[in-house]
């Protein structure tokens, strides 16, 4: 598996091209080239090494949350590829937060953050679960106060950003850090690079699945990130009190829409779908295979498939595949 060296996908790839066309021929390896790459002042470097083990810290520390009882680590949990083995996980004062927490690995490279698609980068990210009721509730004015009374805080800072916590250090050191936790080791990266014995018969099998036009799955779980990162009504429900993207635009024809998830990694992230609501992938298959519950607004992808035990254990196997040897950590 060749190097992953300095951090982006060839990802106008994965973003650009048509839904119809075959994953077959669009399909790469992750590849990182400049994943770290934020925007910003050209003088400032907001990916320096200083501002990233700072965001690593934060990231870690319950100091962040109003109760001191929870990090951002607390939800996103590194052993299960930085995702949450709760349905929902659970914030300050034992609150459920309002949806299941997602994979961070490769989130550097999503084109925009939240089940709904609110937020337009990861700096703007981070006021959610700082702020969030069910979070770690910590107005960011409560927050730059007690990081300034922590004296190795305060010497972070400065040696990060040149003055004391503030929130635009917050923001963009959490957001660095996050733009370091890539991954792009899985047996189907090797695959995708040319190594057909990456994968079992079994898995190429449970891929030829994946890739057809009667499972369809590859038409929103596209290319060497598996999303096409679109917003989709996956018929997960008859009615959502959740009401997906449109909280943020209000039309209701988003009803119960949300961003395709990354399959990468899929077998560590259970439980899924944005509540949790499915415990194996052996549910999720059944639940498409089944055709969805027939919201209106369900994705016309969703027609229903049959499969022999043989081919749903392949299928599942497939998915197995796509977990990371190693994520790229610093």
């Amino acid at each position: 598996m060749r190097k992953l060296a300095a951090l982006l996908i060839i990802f106008s790839v994965l973003l650009f091209t048509h839904c119809g066309e075959s994953p077959k021929q669009k399909a790469e390896p992750v590849e990182i080239a400049d994943a770290t790459d934020a925007s910003g002042d050209a003088d400032e470097d907001l990916q320096s090494p200083l501002k990233i083990a700072l965001g690593k810290k934060l990231f870690f520390d319950p100091i962040l949350s109003r109760d001191s009882s929870v990090s951002c680590a607390s939800c996103h949990i590194p052993a299960y590829a930085f995702s949450d083995t709760s349905a929902l996980s659970t914030g300050v004062g034992g609150l459920k937060t309002e949806r299941n927490s997602p994979s961070l690995v490769n989130i550097a490279l999503h084109p925009y953050f939240m089940r709904e698609g609110g937020n337009p980068s990861l700096e703007v990210q981070v006021f959610v679960p700082l702020e969030g009721e069910n979070e770690m509730h910590l107005p960011m004015g409560m927050a730059i106060d007690r990081l300034k009374q922590d004296e190795s805080y305060t010497k972070l800072f400065k040696e990060a950003f040149g003055k004391e916590p503030n929130a635009f250090g917050i923001t963009r050191s959490l957001a660095a850090y996050e733009r370091t936790i890539l991954g792009g080791s899985t047996r189907y990266d090797q695959f995708l690079d040319g190594d057909a014995q990456a994968l079992t018969a079994l898995e190429r099998h449970g891929y030829e699945l994946f890739t057809s036009d009667e499972l369809n799955c590859s038409k929103c779980h596209e290319g060497g990130m598996l999303s096409n990162f679109a917003f989709e009504n996956n018929g997960t429900k008859s009615k959502y009190e959740d009401r997906g993207r449109a909280r943020l635009t209000l039309q209701t024809e988003d009803e119960g829409k949300f961003k395709t998830p990354s399959l990468r990694n899929v077998a560590l992230t259970a439980p899924y779908m944005f509540d949790g609501s499915f415990k194996t992938l052996g549910e999720v298959v059944d639940h498409y295979a089944a055709g969805g519950q027939g919201h209106p607004n369900q994705s016309e992808l969703l027609n229903g498939f049959e499969l022999e035990q043989e081919d749903r254990r392949a299928l599942i196997a497939f998915m197995e595949s796509l977990t990371e040897e190693q994520l790229y950590l610093p």
